[in-house]
């Protein structure tokens, strides 16, 4: 009888997504809400044969600058978490009463998930720290990080264009403008429709509502001379 146990194989990790379906949603639209009211701010003040030229590299050069600007504070938010997370850990590792480092952790829960998590599985935890060989003495920036930077300029950037393409493409600036709109209010649409999918909010529902908010966006554009 072979009583050999067998090898069991290990499991290839998990990679998680750089960016989630909340931050790929939300940076979306606001690269479309940043268009769309780039767009219609200067709208009635430009003129000219090359107004569509003029608006299109001036919605994109606005969106370039706030994509840019929205990777960076990605970036920083990004090491603060970590640092904060780490500290926590160093905190847990380093501190000698049991209770104190249970406490440490407790009081590092969400409020809704305190209540659902007992000490002794705190103390689970505080002991896998306090069993780790090293911790890193500081929070760096991982390769994962630069591109989840790059993918919301990307996302920023690349929403600019079914807002002023129109402008770009087609010659009567207020059919530009209306399929413009409509393409902002159809994307708009599909953002919310994933967002209430994942978050479990209705899909339907979520992509209604935020068409709703685009429309009133727009309506307040065009109330204010845009």
């Amino acid at each position: 009888m072979n009583t050999t146990t067998p090898t069991r194989e290990p499991v290839p990790e998990k990679r998680e997504p750089v960016l989630n379906t909340v931050d790929r949603v939300t940076e979306l639209c606001f690269g479309l809400f940043m268009a769309l009211t780039f767009v219609g701010a200067i709208k009635a003040v430009t003129a000219g044969e090359d107004t569509g030229r003029k608006l299109f590299l001036a919605a994109l050069g606005c969106n370039l600058a706030w994509g840019l600007a929205d990777a960076v504070m990605f970036l920083v938010r990004t090491l603060a978490d970590r640092g904060q997370r780490l500290s926590l850990a160093l905190t847990v590792k380093r501190e000698p009463d049991r209770a104190a480092a249970v406490r440490a952790l407790r009081d590092a829960l969400p409020k809704a998930l305190e209540p659902l998590v007992e000490d002794d599985e705190l103390e689970l935890i505080r002991a896998r720290l306090a069993a780790a060989p090293t911790l890193p003495p500081r929070a760096h920036f991982r390769r994962d990080d630069f591109i989840g930077a790059a993918g919301i300029f990307l996302l920023v950037v690349v929403s600019t264009f079914p807002v002023a393409l129109p402008l770009l493409l087609v010659k009567d600036h207020v059919i530009a403008l209306i399929i413009s709109r409509v393409l902002t209010l159809a994307m708009l649409f599909g953002a919310g429709f994933a967002l209430g999918r994942y978050t479990g909010a209705g899909a339907m529902k979520a992509g209604f509502a935020m068409t709703l908010l685009g429309a009133v966006l727009t309506m307040a554009i065009i109330a204010l001379g845009g």
